[in-house]
């Protein structure tokens, strides 16, 4: 968390500001900043620019990439391609267009890069690639940026594309990045049968700590035997450092609302209130970091919440007027999230928290059951909707939703995981 200006005009204004805010203030005050090491991180298309390209020497290649989709240092995956003699010839990008700049659950049309290499829609008419595209390749390479929630849908078009290259029978290529969550443990639902989605296609944890090179092993091994699968992992890369900590890291938006690697810490905890009517911030300049309502009381939200004592975050009482969204040009009471310790920090316990006090203060404006069936989609099961609506304690429904982490990975045991 980095202070502002208004952090520290706080500590001048207390007869103004609850006693609360100066808390907040001076633990920001003593936080440490962020470790960064030394040691060289390099992404998948970093390893293949080094090797010259030579592992795609004389195929034919389609890419699945965004301008987020870049080297150490910026320069666009497909850039490097062509400038080492590789037959690129066309992409494909996901939701949010290749530009990355197309707000959620808006469709995607196809354009042109390069003046003549044509970029395909994975999120227009189709969410799967075609199968006779695919026929004039050797093998379609992956390279997104995923923020490490199972329902952001970039994991989804990889499983999407994954089949279709074994119906087509070609090779299927990934270029491992970060996840820039991974210190975070596995936590939430797992995905009921019956309630597979777009925003919920693999089933892995709501948080699923895995990279997308770990991801598409695990997806090889269930479902997509006879894929011929190419992972291309990164070097130096470690499960226990959030992608900020490493020396030379940039990050580069993957979508619109996804702007920094403490909004994707944070994105498990909000993103739920984009089935209710709550706004999950949209529309502001802290989108999935604040969120609120006009029918929300701001200050009986955040002693409610401050009873859970949640590891690792505080809350502040904010107004906001979306420009976009929900409510849009309305004026918004809610809470902003602020992290003082990210490793301490539980995603999935904060948004049943969340959750639970709205549900309990809120229940009629809240409305679970009007868009019951996207919650559930994005949860993965009817099954947390129902526990919080029945006002099930915090520690009931982690207790459950451990137990469903627990029994994947006795399913799945670490030789999925490529890093240490």
């Amino acid at each position: 968390m980095t202070l502002d200006t208004r952090s520290f005009s706080m500590l001048f204004d207390i007869g103004k500001k609850s006693f609360f805010m100066l808390c907040l203030t001076l633990a920001a005050l003593f936080l440490v900043p962020h470790p960064v090491f030394a040691e060289q991180l390099l992404y998948g298309i970093d390893r293949l620019e080094a090797s010259g390209c030579r592992e795609l020497s004389g195929l034919r290649v389609g890419l699945i990439t965004n301008t987020a989709g870049a080297t150490r240092r910026g320069e666009p995956d497909y850039v490097v391609m062509l400038r080492n003699g590789v037959r690129v010839k066309f992409l494909m990008a996901p939701e949010h267009g290749f530009s990355a700049d197309i707000d959620a659950g808006q469709k995607v049309g196809s354009t042109i890069v390069a003046d003549t290499i044509p970029v395909f829609s994975l999120y227009g008419t189709k969410i799967k690639p075609d199968i006779h595209q695919l026929l004039q390749i050797d093998v379609l390479v992956f390279d997104l940026q995923d923020v490490g929630t199972r329902c952001y849908t970039y994991i989804s078009t990889m499983k999407s594309a994954m089949e279709a290259c074994e119906e087509a029978g070609i090779a299927f290529m990934v270029l491992d990045r970060p996840n820039p969550v991974i210190p975070l443990h596995q936590e939430g639902f797992m995905v009921t049968s019956g309630y597979e989605s777009f925003v919920g296609a693999v089933n892995i944890p709501f948080v699923h700590s895995m990279t997308v090179g770990e991801i598409a092993i695990l997806l090889k091994e269930q479902s997509y035997r006879t894929l011929d699968l190419r992972v291309i992992p990164m070097q130096g890369y470690r499960r226990d450092r959030f992608a900020d900590e490493y020396s030379g890291f940039s990050f580069k938006n993957p979508s619109p609302n996804i702007r920094n690697v403490d909004t994707a810490i944070i994105y498990p905890s909000t993103v739920f209130l984009e089935a209710t009517m709550v706004s999950e911030g949209r529309g502001t300049d802290a989108p999935f970091m604040q969120f609120g309502a006009p029918f929300i009381k701001s200050e009986e939200l955040a002693v409610a919440l401050r009873n859970y004592e949640l590891p690792g975050v505080l809350f502040e009482s904010v107004v906001f007027q979306p420009d976009s969204g929900k409510f849009r040009g309305e004026n918004c009471r809610g809470l902003k999230l602020f992290l003082t310790d990210r490793k301490a920090f539980s995603p999935f316990r904060t948004a049943v928290a969340l959750l639970l006090e709205l549900q309990r203060l809120y229940p009629d404006n809240l409305a679970i059951d009007k868009r019951g069936e996207f919650f559930d989609r994005l949860a993965g099961t009817p099954l947390f909707r129902n526990m919080i609506k029945k006002q099930l304690s915090l520690d009931k429904i982690i207790e459950k939703s451990r137990c469903q982490v627990e029994e994947f990975n006795r399913s799945n045991p670490a030789r999925f995981f490529l890093y240490h």
